[in-house]
């Protein structure tokens, strides 16, 4: 995939205030900020200011769902089908309430390389009579999709997966997964925060059922900004609830009687000020083109582990771009303590036990920087100056 002969970082990067002064190549752990950022919560304090509680009824009450719909684009989801919750795991929580386990009907599948908050809140449901089903990996880096699927048995409730792994970036055959899960009547619940905003994603193309991200990575949104889409025929009713999911909630009527659209999966008071600081990244992005990002991007992950391994460095990343996300993983000896020197010559980057220094170039890296990058790396190891940085990675690793 070629990037665009029209495409241009450069005529983004004075859109984000940090990149003036800083290799940011972190995106996959939180997006730069875009500088409208400040103007949007400016905008959060003016309202409140004037407006006092008239706001809730001028535009607060519906933003939950107002931000859903710069979402539902990226998704392949139609407006009014998105909603906004405070973090991916609660949106997760949110969705395991409405299941329920009985004997021969009782199997949650997931993997071994899911991000952990996930599997630890899947891990809690054999309390409430879960039998959890989680598939290895064989190399760290991937899962075989045939694996999953052949776990996936006429007892499983529903099959929890990333779209794309946190740790290698390894992209998953969701669709393959889902269509076995259909076939035994399960719920296919992906977790895309890896995912929106670096490839192109089609909920329905794919098969999910439930569709959970956030804008604080490659949404450039910041924290407090989890998204959940839900096939709008899927009959879930959570029993984490709140007001916010009343057909009426303003009746105050102490019985509840749920929406039954994606407000259902809403609960108390929306995150203002977090819905607010959303909305500039999302809309840039839209702007730019989830095409032109992921050609972009595949360009540039492409030249990242080229170099890479040129140098001699260890890559935990999949060679092939279609099963490839946006961030290279270099295992470089000393790894820990490489990515905090790498961070004191403001280079940001990120380590991952057992995957290692985590490089993410977005739409506003520039190749010199990823060259950059690779050449600290080096430098570093050659000169050892990762040493003043030992102790503390001994406390990680």
């Amino acid at each position: 995939m070629s990037t665009p002969r029209d495409f241009e970082p450069g005529r983004y990067r004075d859109k984000f205030p940090i990149l003036s002064h800083t290799n940011y190549l972190i995106s996959n752990s939180l997006g730069a900020v875009p500088v409208a950022t400040r103007d949007a919560l400016l905008d959060y304090y003016e309202t409140w200011a004037n407006r006092g509680v008239r706001a809730w009824e001028e535009g607060w009450w519906t933003l939950a769902a107002d931000v859903g719909n710069l979402v539902a684009p990226l998704i392949g989801a139609l407006p009014g089908e998105v909603v906004f919750l405070p973090n991916v795991t609660l949106a997760h929580a949110v969705v395991l309430s409405a299941l329920g386990y009985q004997p021969g009907r009782d199997a949650l599948v997931t993997d071994a390389l899911h991000f952990p908050s996930i599997l630890y809140l899947v891990d809690a449901q054999r309390d409430l009579g879960a039998r959890v089903v989680t598939v290895p990996s064989d190399d760290g880096i991937g899962v075989d999709p045939a694996r999953t699927r052949d776990a996936v048995t006429p007892d499983t409730v529903a099959v929890l997966i990333s779209h794309v792994l946190f740790k290698s970036a390894f992209i998953q055959d969701v669709a393959a997964v889902a269509e076995r899960a259909r076939a035994v009547g399960a719920l296919v619940v992906v977790d895309g925060y890896q995912a929106v905003g670096t490839i192109p994603v089609d909920v329905h193309a794919l098969g999910a059922d439930i569709y959970i991200g956030g804008c604080l990575k490659w949404l450039c949104g910041g924290p407090g900004n989890a998204f959940l889409w839900a096939r709008p025929d899927l009959a879930l009713a959570p029993k984490i609830r709140g007001w916010a999911g009343h057909a009426r909630p303003f009746d105050f009527n102490p019985r509840f009687d749920p929406r039954t659209d994606a407000w259902r999966f809403l609960q108390g008071t929306p995150a203002i000020p977090a819905l607010h600081a959303a909305r500039p990244g999302l809309e840039l992005l839209n702007a730019v083109g989830i095409d032109a990002i992921r050609a972009h991007s595949t360009r540039q992950t492409t030249r990242l582990l080229d170099h890479a391994r040129a140098r001699g460095f260890t890559c935990r990343t999949p060679d092939d771009p279609a099963r490839r996300g946006g961030t290279v993983a270099l295992d470089v000896p000393h790894g820990y303590a490489v990515s905090k020197a790498l961070k004191a010559r403001d280079i940001l980057c990120d380590f991952r036990p057992n995957a290692g220094i985590r490089l993410s170039p977005h739409f506003y890296n520039l190749d010199d920087e990823l060259d950059a990058a690779l050449d600290a790396v080096d430098d570093i190891l050659r000169n050892q100056s990762w040493r003043p940085f030992e102790s503390t990675a001994a406390a990680v690793t």
